[in-house]
């Protein structure tokens, strides 16, 4: 029987399960990543959600309302950082421990016919997960109004960014939780609270040369052409990495497979994001998909800017307002 209902479709993927299957083989890997969705899958029922199918290292499940889907969410990352916790106090592999979530909800019309689902909905929720960190939820604009206002207030708006397969932009939001201490890490380099706030930021690949201010942002960088800075390079994601504005900072994340890399200033010490993320400060590069220094891997040149300040020093090329 085939219904058309509102629904809130949440889409969720394991990521680091690559390396599981290098280091523990097919047979165990297929275990833990299959036994870990399951364990997440349960934030489904205890939400009052409907597992619509397991995805390998994923899942898809629709739900009544916004607060529900929401609700499941978090429990799913609550539930990935047991799971992850128990691995090292039980001497897991590195893969295992490595695991991380990505969740996306939409809401809309939804087809429901044969015990699966279809519809724009469907597809937005399956798309935004390309835009997601690590441990990250993002949500569209018509899951958040259906919020209270306490949980709104733990949403930050991502602005609108270019979906794929989509004509119009989806505004999106993003859940803050609060820095891990396993986030440190990612940030020994790069975690630097300047005295005043920046204006702007500049990016410089090639002959693309613009400088997006505060208001721009999120900025997504990758291939496809509707990614806010386009990088017409095979080597690069669709989406391989964005840069937001929050508490005042530039924060810079990668959404790739293959990594997202940053040397602050001419000398400094390579930054490995690996679906992490890191703070702008000052000026230094960008490599996509491989190191700054590896030639084959394409460099972006960032200057965050004081337009207070003369000209900028460390960039040369004309300047454009994106």
């Amino acid at each position: 029987m085939t219904q058309i209902r509102e629904r809130t479709v949440l889409f969720a993927d394991l990521r680091g399960s690559t390396a599981l299957f290098e280091t523990l083989g097919n047979a165990e890997a297929t275990s833990v990543v299959t036994h870990t969705v399951g364990v997440i899958a349960q934030a489904v029922d205890e939400c009052n959600g409907q597992l619509i199918k397991t995805l390998g290292d994923g899942l898809m499940a629709v739900f009544e309302g916004p607060a529900d889907g929401v609700k499941s969410a978090i429990r799913m990352h609550e539930m990935l950082e047991r799971v992850v916790a128990r691995g090292k106090q039980r001497g897991a592999s590195p893969g295992l421990r490595g695991l991380k979530l990505q969740v996306a909800l939409a809401r809309g019309e939804v087809v429901e016919m044969g015990g699966d689902c279809f519809g724009d909905a469907v597809n937005v929720a399956a798309r935004l997960i390309d835009h997601a960190g690590d441990n990250e939820t993002l949500i569209t604009a018509e899951v958040l109004n259906g919020l209270t206002a306490a949980r709104k207030n733990r949403f930050r708006s991502l602005d609108r960014i270019a979906v794929r397969g989509r004509v119009e932009p989806v505004h999106v939001y993003v859940y803050d939780q609060p820095m891990q201490q396993g986030d440190a890490a990612a940030t020994q380099f790069g975690e630097v609270v300047p005295a005043v706030e920046p204006d702007g930021i500049r990016l410089v690949w090639q002959d693309l040369d613009r400088v997006f201010d505060t208001a721009s942002m999120p900025i997504v960088l990758g291939r496809s052409v509707q990614a806010t800075y386009c990088i017409t390079d095979g080597r690069v994601s669709r989406s391989h990495a964005r840069i937001d504005w929050h508490a005042g900072t530039f924060s810079l994340t990668d959404l790739s497979y293959n990594g997202t890399f940053v040397r602050f200033g001419p000398l400094g010490e390579i930054l490995s994001l690996k679906r992490g993320n890191c703070t702008l400060h000052g000026s230094g590069v960008i490599g996509l998909g491989g190191p700054p220094m590896d030639n084959d891997s394409p460099t972006v040149r960032f200057e965050v800017l004081h337009f207070s300040d003369t000209e900028p020093l460390s960039l040369t090329g004309p300047r454009s307002r994106g």
